[in-house]
């Protein structure tokens, strides 16, 4: 059960300081990095009215303690918009009080609110805690996804 302190909403331009931590952390949890230009680019587009890119944080005791990123896009599949959620994070101390799915479900309600007719993530096989989650609140599809770097 989540807390009632907890608030989910977007992060604002003023919160950088409080949102790269938790993105290099997000980052670092996946064994990745990003250039800090990157960094930036990713920043700048999360704030950019023109973009389709989102953040919201997860604030218990108006401390930052989880984000989550998503982005519509268009398909072929439907006439509607498909809204990505492409990163979701929870500290590890905040882990385990429903913060993951809280976030989760406000960017359904955001898609929702968007016109979008399928919300999707991606995890890794081994993320079994992230998918024990993921099993309860959504449909897998049964499709692997390949890269190729360009």
């Amino acid at each position: 059960m989540m807390p009632d302190n907890i608030v989910i909403r977007p992060i604002q331009l003023s919160e950088r300081t409080d949102w790269e931590p938790l993105w290099q952390a997000y980052l670092a949890f996946y064994e990745s990095s990003q250039p800090s230009v990157e960094t930036e680019v990713t920043w700048a587009r999360l704030h950019d009215p023109a973009e389709p890119m989102f953040a919201l944080g997860a604030l218990a005791d108006g401390k930052l303690c989880g984000i989550t990123h998503y982005l519509f896009h268009r398909s072929f599949w439907m006439s509607a918009d498909y809204c990505y959620l492409q990163d979701l994070f929870v500290t590890s101390e905040a882990r385990g009080h429903g913060l993951g799915r809280a976030m989760i479900e406000t960017v359904a309600d955001k898609a929702l609110e968007a016109g979008a007719q399928r919300l999707y993530w991606l995890t890794k096989e081994d993320n079994l805690a992230a998918r024990a989650l993921y099993d309860r609140v959504a449909d897998r599809s049964g499709f692997i996804q390949y890269r190729r770097t360009l």
